[in-house]
């Protein structure tokens, strides 16, 4: 019985670890980490992402640290009303997924 409920408590522990690792960043703390040079610019992450699909809509984004990692998340909207979802690096910019919003 103390291996079965040290195992459960083993699986719910890592099951909350993966859900403890990204975190939102507030306005404030996002312009902190840009005025500080730690990220891009706003501006150079959103003209990346449009870069992708040219002539599309930012209609959404978000700033979050993922294990460690600072992540900008965009959704667009492109001209032909398809729905694209981007997540950039936000300290080298680079696009790490760009798919299409099903």
């Amino acid at each position: 019985m103390k291996t079965l409920t040290a195992l459960t408590l083993a699986a719910i522990i890592g099951m909350t670890a993966g859900i403890a690792q990204a975190r939102d960043l507030g306005p404030d703390e996002a312009l902190r980490l840009r005025d500080a040079g730690t990220i891009v610019s706003f501006e150079k992450l959103n003209a990346a992402a449009l870069a992708k699909h040219p002539g599309s809509t930012i209609t959404e984004t978000e700033l979050e640290e993922e294990y460690g990692k600072y992540i900008y998340q965009v959704e667009m909207r492109d001209p032909q009303g398809l729905e694209w979802d981007l997540e950039l690096d936000a300290v080298s910019g680079q696009v790490l997924k760009d798919h299409q919003d099903t």
